[in-house]
């Protein structure tokens, strides 16, 4: 039966029963899908339905939701007093008059009751805030100033969080009396409404320390995007019970694979070692890859403690200088590290490849190892590169290497021939000096072994993927669905202007008709323009019980399975190999996990996306910290995007910056959609995404993290035949992106374009720089 239609049949049957609750089982059986097919099926419908808000879920037992005529979603507020609430990925925005907000405040949680519905696809229908389920800034960070001319007020505090500056935070004094010039956590006790509609009240809950303290601004961030970064007291003594090595006793009922030529291969510094690899060539000319994980959920049981905290963190966070870590640092970096010459338990995906790419045959199973040497990806690349001194020092593991390369070539290729999209961007290593301050900035580099550890990793996400697919069970994916229909035809019709038509229909868009659009455009001027359009196009990835394949890397099966010490899914689906493994694939093995995927899904990539913007907004601070002596400089650059008021401008070390509109005096300039363009309207001059330019900083604001440019030759720029007859709208400027367009437009508070750094998803420092978290 289809998705939609068994959703409009168990939503028709939860409301004509709305006093009573029903388990997934009873809904099946009284549908006549009993068998394990059929219940996955039902279990993915009521999951959707609880999703949607059509149904409530008390400890996987279903119940019609009697709010299922309001809708829910998140506030976000436009310093004009209007507002929009975001309430699906694929819809246009609840547009909020300002009388309709119920003074909401950006990141609220509301329910939102419909006064007109959508007028147009491409515009969300008008809505009114009818109540507000919970607070973005119960919690805020700021600065304390003593002094206040309020009634029993003693201060107020300065916001380190850029979308909430423009409101005025007062202090009582019933909480803490921090001193002048700390930095603080206060718990808001008054929200705005109609009388004081940008003012808070806030009590002192803990004093950080002095702002110009060392990483305190970073710890500013954290706090103010609500990073758990301190283990409580009971998960770090439970922590502290796990042992430090594998007795005797953990070898029971796992393969012996401690002889094997397991290697790990990572960054220099890295601590937290999750996978080891080995390969070898067969007899039949086919190889053998093995992909070898730590084993966390040894270590880490189920409702424990640590799981718990885990669950809340979601995944490591890597900022500059730190790592907040998901697991305490003596299971991260201590025995469920593949540290070498130690024996280890781990989790194993064992494949033969055949010399086109495709995995013939696969084994998951559990497995004790020791891993023969700590390899570094400069070390590998040296070797695969040809180093004589290099090779010496490790002559016993060159021939590995090599073979390992070959297979990483055959990996590759099949990819590209699926279409898999590649995307290359620069990412900053920001360097820092013992006090925390910004000192440098390079460019890091992905040599053959970064791609090739990537090529392993991604073959053993996309083997357990297909495995447990086939299996017909509940299972967690990492998804990225297919660019809709509208975004779609917007991106087809932006690259046709630039002369370089996608071969294909936008309403069924495949990764190999953009794969083969960016070969076609490869070296040519627009590519840059080309490739950031399709980006801003895609979906962003997620974690879903619903196996709809990957379409950025072109694979049908997908999921994450390689690095359960950082990201909670890999944990989640190490339990489900393993529970599988012991009950079978029955319905009574389904029912343990089924109700539950779905929730973990959305509650892991909200945490993802958690650690994405505060990892964002610390490479931010400290690029503006790093540019803080560079006023007056002028830098090459390139323009990273072009909007109505002004143009973004990447430096090579990729500090982003605004040249105003205000500040392109030469000329008239009006912007141009459909080509993504500042056109002058006399001199015609023309700027666009990609365009190399010369830049003059003139005004770094480090604690509103920006960087202001001036164009140093804008005459030198090309002139066009395009003229601006009108202001046009279409998917990248109006409907669902409208708030953001707007809220970009107030200058001085800009973050820029959020651009994804990848297709898939995020590359977020450190660790993920090589095995980029697809």
């Amino acid at each position: 039966m289809h998705l939609e239609e068994l959703k409009a049949q168990l939503k028709g049957f939860l409301k004509a029963n709305s006093s009573q609750s029903f388990s997934a089982q009873n809904l099946a059986d009284g549908l006549r899908m009993t068998d394990a097919a059929g219940y996955k099926q039902v279990v993915n419908a009521l999951n959707a339905l609880v999703r949607g808000g059509d149904a409530l879920d008390h400890e996987q037992h279903y119940q019609y939701n009697p709010d299922a005529g309001y809708t829910f979603g998140e506030y976000r507020a436009n310093d004009k007093g209007f507002g929009f609430v975001k309430y699906d990925d694929e819809l246009p925005d609840f547009f909020i008059n300002p009388e309709n907000t119920l003074q909401a405040m950006q990141g609220d949680s509301v329910r939102v009751e419909t006064i007109k519905p959508s007028p147009s696809p491409d515009r969300g229908p008008e809505g009114k805030v009818v109540e507000i389920l919970a607070h973005a800034y119960e919690r805020i960070v700021g600065t304390f100033s003593l002094g206040s001319d309020a009634k029993d007020m003693i201060g107020e505090l300065t916001i380190s969080d850029k979308k909430a500056m423009s409101f005025k935070v007062l202090v009582s004094g019933e909480g803490l009396k921090p001193n002048d010039g700390q930095v603080v956590v206060a718990e808001v006790v008054r929200f705005p409404d109609q009388i004081h509609p940008k003012e808070l009240v806030a009590t002192v809950t803990e004093t950080l320390g002095y702002k110009d303290e060392p990483g305190m601004d970073i710890l500013q961030i954290v706090y103010s995007k609500k990073v758990p970064n301190e283990f409580p007291a009971d998960v770090l003594a439970d922590a502290g019970k796990i042992p430090t090595d594998v007795p005797d006793s953990e070898w029971a009922g796992r393969e012996d694979i401690t002889e094997q030529t397991l290697v790990t291969i990572d960054g220099a510094d890295t601590k937290d070692i999750d996978d080891a690899v080995v390969a070898w060539k067969l007899d039949n000319g086919n190889y053998h890859l093995g992909v070898h994980i730590a084993d966390v959920s040894h270590y880490v049981t189920e409702g424990s403690s640590i799981d718990r905290e885990a669950y809340n963190r979601g995944t490591s966070v890597y900022l500059t200088d730190r790592v907040i870590p998901m697991l305490p640092r003596n299971i991260s970096n201590g025995i469920a590290s593949l540290n070498p010459n130690v024996v280890r338990l781990a989790m194993s995906a064992e494949m033969e490849i055949n010399p086109q790419g495709k995995v013939v045959n696969h084994r998951l199973h559990t497995s004790v190892m020791k891993s023969h040497a700590r390899m570094t990806y400069d070390a590998v690349n040296k070797i695969l590169e040809g180093d004589v001194f290099v090779q010496e020092e490790y002559a016993n593991l060159v021939p590995m290497f090599k073979v390992m390369g070959e297979l990483h070539d055959i990996l590759y290729n099949m990819r590209k021939q699926r279409g898999a999209i590649e995307f290359d961007a620069p990412e900053a290593q920001i360097i820092v000096d013992d006090e925390g301050k910004a000192v440098d900035i390079k460019l890091r580099e992905r040599g053959t072994a970064e791609r090739m550890i990537e090529s392993f990793m991604l073959a053993a996400n996309e083997t357990v993927a297909e495995h447990f697919d086939k299996l017909e069970v509940p299972f967690l994916y990492r998804i990225h669905e297919t660019p809709d229909a509208e975004r779609a035809k917007s991106f087809f019709e932006f690259s046709k202007a630039l002369g370089h038509p996608v071969i294909g229909d936008p309403n069924k868009v495949t990764p190999i008709m953009l794969q083969k659009l960016m070969n076609d455009v490869a070296g040519d001027p627009a590519e840059q323009m080309i490739s950031t359009m399709m980006l801003r196009a895609m979906k962003q990835a997620k974690y879903s019980p619903d196996p709809v394949g990957h379409f950025g890397l072109g694979a049908d099966f997908y999921t994450h399975f390689t690095s359960p010490i950082r990201r909670y899914p890999d944990l989640t689906v190490h339990r489900l190999i393993k529970w599988y493994a012991q009950n079978g694939y029955g319905v009574s093995a389904q029912e343990k996990y089924a109700s539950h995927l779905g929730q973990i899904g959305e509650d892991t990539s909200t945490r993802e996306r958690r650690a994405i913007d505060t990892e964002r907004d610390v490479d931010a601070l400290k690029k503006a910290e790093y540019m803080l002596d560079k006023i007056g400089l002028e830098f090459d650059g390139v323009v990273n995007s072009a909007l109505k008021f002004g143009l973004f401008i990447s430096l090579e070390n990729t500090v982003e910056g605004l040249v105003h509109i205000s500040n392109l005096t030469d000329d008239h300039y009006e912007y141009d959609e459909s080509h993504a363009a500042l056109i002058g309207r006399s001199k015609h001059h023309i700027f666009q995404i990609g365009q190399k330019v010369r830049v003059k900083v003139i005004r770094v604001n480090k604690d509103e993290r920006t960087v202001d440019f001036m164009l140093v030759n804008p005459q030198d720029a090309p002139t066009t035949a395009i003229r601006v007859a009108s202001q046009s709208h279409g998917k990248f400027g109006k409907g669902r992106n409208r708030d953001e367009r707007r809220k970009n437009e107030r200058r001085g508070k800009s973050e820029g374009p959020k651009t994804k750094r990848g297709p898939l998803d995020s590359k977020q420092g450190h660790k993920r720089d090589s095995k980029r978290n697809f």
